[in-house]
This record gives structure tokens, C-alpha cells and sequence, in this order.
């Protein structure tokens, strides 16, 4: 948060780095209400409730340019240190991209917005890999909720039926891509019978499995 206290003194307004670690954590109490909820919110808003802790009259206050540089600076850290991709990740695409299927990426976004999240994908080659690319903070809604998987069928023009979500986590990925009426396949190191009630259509331990995944599926 150290750029927040160097934006904000520009315009006149003193917050110590001790204030502004503690207004990032309580505005984690806010998104998480948002969050439990399964809606989102602009990544502006993620900004505005840290300043809100700080002086509640303070996103009032801040012009537009400020707020753009305090955005920029909110969302630039995974930038500096960018996730590393799964093992098979680029050569899966590349496969099912040259069978000719349609990809798109749905992602809840938590603190950093779709924006950052393309230019990490840009980073490393897989942005052009998809079709389309559904963010939470972009849409106002987040998976589990059907409506982030309709909104996302409904930009690739593919029904329901003809889908396939891929994720890591059984009640986001598995039981909301489910709820919207796609097939699913989990990436997980558990096999498919011990996942129980909750289990995909099927189960890889990476990505590199995909392709042969789906292919099983469509048999």
C-alpha cells in the first residue's frame, strides 16, 4: 500500500502505512458480504472502501485522476509477481483449440481485477487462446451463480448442453457450472469415485489431461 500513501499525499491527505494495511483487511469485510452473496463489484469499489475506512468522506473527495492512479496501484501487485501456470496448461489449449472448440474463461476475481488478469494471460501467450473472457468484477456476479456461466454461453453462442466447465473447486466449479446445465470436469489429485455426491462428469490432475478428458466425454 505504499503507493496509496504516496497518490494520496499528492493531494494533501496523510495516511500511514500502518492506516492504510488496516483499511485494505476491513475492506475485505465488505467484499466478503458482497462476495457471500455471489455478486461482485468494480474493482473502483474495492478502492473506495479503502478510503471509506480511512475518512468516509474520502471517496467523495478524490478526482478521478487520483482514484485511475490509486486503481492502477491496487491492481498492479500480482503484475510484480505473476502466478505461475499449470504444468500442460498451453499445450491443452493449443489441442482443443485445434479441434476446433470454442474457450472462454470464467474467473471470479477476489482482489485483482479482469483488466490485470488479461495482461497476465497476455504475459504468458494464453490470452489469444480464448474466445471470450468472463470476469466477476466486469459482470457484477460470481460462480457458483448460474448466471456467470449463462452470460458466458450466451457471448461463445454454445447452449448449456454442448459445454464443458473446467475447475478446481466442487462447489464453484463443479456443483455452479452444473447448476447451469454443463457437463464438468474438476482438476483434482482425489480420483472420481471418492469425490462422492459432488462429483464432476470427470476428474484430471492437471490440464494436461484435458483434451482426453473431453474427448471421453463426447463418446
Amino acid at each position: 500500500m505504499a503507493d496509496f500513501e504516496t497518490i494520496l499525499a499528492g493531494m494533501g491527505v496523510k495516511a500511514s502505512a500502518s492506516a492504510l494495511d488496516r483499511a485494505y483487511e476491513d475492506s475485505g469485510g465488505y467484499l466478503a458480504r458482497v462476495w457471500a452473496k455471489h455478486r461482485d463489484v468494480p474493482v473502483a469499489d474495492h478502492v473506495r472502501a479503502i478510503l471509506g475506512v480511512l475518512d468516509s468522506k474520502l471517496p467523495g473527495r478524490v478526482p478521478p485522476d487520483v482514484l485511475a492512479a490509486l486503481i492502477d496501484a491496487y491492481a498492479r501487485p500480482i503484475l510484480m509477481v505473476p502466478p505461475a501456470v499449470d504444468d500442460g496448461a498451453r499445450g491443452a489449449l493449443e489441442r482443443l483449440r485445434g479441434q476446433g472448440l470454442a474457450l472462454a474463461v470464467i474467473s471470479n476475481t477476489m482482489r485483482t481485477p479482469g483488466t490485470t488478469l488479461r495482461k497476465v494471460l497476455e504475459r504468458y501467450g494464453l490470452l489469444a487462446a480464448f474466445r471470450h473472457a468472463t470476469f466477476s468484477d466486469e459482470v457484477g456476479v460470481r460462480k457458483p451463480s448460474a448466471e456467470i456461466f449463462a452470460l458466458t454461453l450466451r457471448a461463445l453462442g454454445v447452449p448449456a448442453a454442448a459445454a464443458v466447465h473446467v475447475g478446481d473447486d466442487a462447489v464453484l466449479d463443479v456443483l455452479g457450472a452444473r447448476g447451469a446445465g454443463l457437463r464438468t470436469v474438476q482438476v483434482t489429485s482425489a480420483s472420481l469415485k471418492a469425490l462422492g455426491a459432488q462429483r464432476p462428469d470427470a476428474a484430471i490432475p492437471s490440464l494436461a489431461a484435458l483434451p482426453d478428458a473431453i474427448a471421453q466425454l463426447d463418446r
